[in-house]
């Protein structure tokens, strides 16, 4: 099975991925990440306790490039997916842009 990133390397992506959505989506409360086989699941929370799946991020080794899957809300899964980039793999802000453009709006949380 697939190791989870560090304790250290989770702590840091949370805070990247707070930072960057707080920028992008001042409505959005707080980014979440929960670390399960080597994979991150990310939600956006809003202050009424709303949680929206968005993505979810493949471990590869490196802090800084991530695999992408998109969750898809029809089937309640995640599907891997191509970044706006042209690649399967990318940064967690680029992954985080790519499925927050999708799913958080003014009226999604």
């Amino acid at each position: 099975m697939p190791k989870n990133p560090a304790e250290s390397m989770q702590h840091h992506l949370r805070q990247r991925l707070n930072r960057h959505a707080h920028e992008r989506w001042p409505h959005v409360d707080a980014i979440t990440v929960r670390f399960r086989a080597g994979f991150a699941y990310v939600a956006a929370e809003s202050s009424g306790g709303d949680r929206l799946p968005l993505c979810r991020l493949r471990f590869t080794g490196v802090l800084h490039t991530w695999g992408f899957a998109l969750y898809l809300a029809s089937s309640d899964s995640y599907k891997d997916n191509i970044l706006p980039s042209g690649v399967p793999v990318g940064s967690p802000e680029e992954a985080l842009d790519c499925a927050g453009d999708l799913y958080l709006g003014e009226s999604a949380i």
